[in-house]
């Protein structure tokens, strides 16, 4: 049935025999009457067929053996070519087509391509094929696992290492844009709106009388004002938020001039911010060791009378991204980039499935509430806490950001964060004003076996910040791979 692929192993010299086939999984999640492969392993001229997966009638697999290398390849969906935007994609002579590297065979296992979610945050994949893959009875990883020798993985790091170390903070300024910054005597209720209504989730903050940036407000910032106003009183009230200005709450006494160590030790807060010449290295380990989500891109003129200009906030997604472009066409240079994420000691999971944590993964039930959210955000110091079922499921996830929906209608001055349920202030934040709130952004997951290269690229989103690492079929939660996470490793 598939002559065309002795005819093109001949026209490219390699037999079976002589070529080390990988068996590779691909999959079309988007759904169709009938879909098919090919690509640059079929000359572009024959086909794979492709079957739905058993449960998933829109999720269709095949599993093709290919030789080691770089392949480009495409589907055809009802007689029309598509490809898929989820995956590595590049324009080339047929149109925009995948593309996917595979490492020598003793570097890889099978199953490089799951698929993934899409705009409705489904992940529909056949569980039991993927089980039959990594486990064996249902114990713990293992044969399954790819062989990449410490040799490698340093290599690896220490290309990227010089890339960092090489450019600029000046290269993450886009080509247009805005940055927002707050002036430190605005009444925090306004300054909690224009968060709010600007879809961000921190800004620096100005002192007009000083002439130069003090700090940065966030969404862990108001987190910390509601709970103290909140352990004043019954209720937080707008008149309250009135009456204190952002320089009001830097006081010896306020939250937001104190910052929590690693020992839970509350020290003064100083603005962390880097200029447009530093390289990339030192801009992601300032915000690794100072445990902030952006530092601002200032730069200040020698003169004493110059004001500093706010030119970007960089965060570590942004960094990523650079990455990703510069490794894009040649990422067979960093083999730890083919290797499944269960294979590598980082993130944070569930005890039993991955690396020992010294943390346990913080999960919640939509029906606690909202008060324990927050206390569980500040005290974890983690950013996001996966929503689960009874059975671990995952049905969302509750961020730090979430906490300005409650601008939304003055909704904070009639709240009981005891009251409130994580389910009803998540309903409060359904419309997607940001980003940051829309559904795209909010459950964004991944598999367990998925390679190192797909977490990267997802994570160098905009607004993407973790992944949920889930088992595929029942969502049950797996694990956390933060952004964070990548570069501990990547720099470690």
């Amino acid at each position: 049935m598939f002559s065309w692929g002795m005819d093109y192993a001949k026209e490219t010299g390699e037999t079976a025999a002589a070529t080390a086939l990988i068996p590779t999984r691909f999959v079309w999640p988007y759904g169709g009457e009938s879909v098919l492969l090919s690509g640059s392993f079929t000359g572009w001229s024959g086909h794979y067929p492709m079957t739905p997966v058993e449960g998933c009638p829109t999720v269709f697999q095949t599993i093709c053996s290919l030789p080691p290398g770089y392949h480009q390849y495409k589907f055809v969906v009802d007689g029309e070519w598509r490809h898929d935007e989820l995956q590595p994609f590049e324009n080339g002579n047929y149109g925009t087509v995948n593309t996917v590297f595979l490492a020598k065979e003793s570097d890889y296992v099978p199953g490089i391509l799951n698929p993934q979610m899409h705009s409705g945050s489904n992940m529909d994949v056949d569980n039991e094929a993927f089980q039959r893959l990594v486990r064996v009875s249902g114990g713990p990883l293992h044969e399954a696992l790819p062989r990449v020798s410490e040799a490698d993985l340093e290599v690896s790091r220490h290309r990227i290492t010089i890339f960092l170390s090489t450019h600029m903070a000046y290269e993450l300024l886009p080509e247009s844009g805005k940055v927002i910054a707050l002036d430190v005597d605005l009444p925090v209720k306004q300054a909690f709106h224009i968060l709010h209504e600007q879809g961000i989730p921190m800004a620096p903050l100005w002192d007009f009388y000083k002439g130069q940036f003090v700090g940065v407000l966030s969404a862990l910032d108001f987190i910390m004002i509601i709970r103290e106003l909140g352990s004043h009183g019954s209720n937080l009230t707008e008149e309250e938020l009135e009456t204190h200005t952002i320089s009001a709450w830097k006081d010896a006494k306020s939250y937001l001039s104190r910052q929590i160590d690693g020992n839970g030790r509350l020290f003064p807060r100083q603005l962390v911010h880097a200029g447009p010449d530093e390289n990339l290295k030192d801009v992601a380990l300032k915000i690794l060791q100072n445990n902030v989500a952006t530092v601002p891109v200032i730069h200040s003129s020698s003169g004493d009378t110059s004001i500093p200009q706010l030119l970007h906030l960089a965060s570590l997604s942004g960094i990523l991204k650079c990455i990703c472009r510069y490794f894009k066409h040649s990422s067979g240079t960093l083999p730890m980039l083919q290797l499944p994420i269960c294979a590598i000691p980082f993130g944070t999971w569930v005890l039993g499935i991955g690396e020992t944590n010294r943390r346990p993964l913080a999960m919640l039930r939509p029906s606690s509430s909202l008060g324990l959210a927050l206390s569980l955000l500040v005290q974890a110091q983690v950013s996001s806490i996966p929503i689960v079922d009874d059975n671990d499921s995952l049905l969302n996830v509750y961020s730090r950001s979430d906490i300005t929906a409650l601008a939304k209608d003055k909704i904070y001055a009639h709240i009981n964060l005891e009251e409130m349920t994580i389910n009803q202030a998540l309903q409060l934040g359904q419309e997607p004003y940001s980003p940051y709130g829309s559904s795209s952004q909010r459950c964004q997951m991944c598999l367990r076996s998925d390679p190192l290269h797909k977490v990267i690229e997802r994570l160098a989103n905009p607004g993407v910040r973790r992944l949920i690492v889930v088992e595929a079929g029942s969502k049950r939660v797996e694990g956390i791979i933060t952004v964070g996470d990548i570069f501990r490793f990547l720099l470690g």
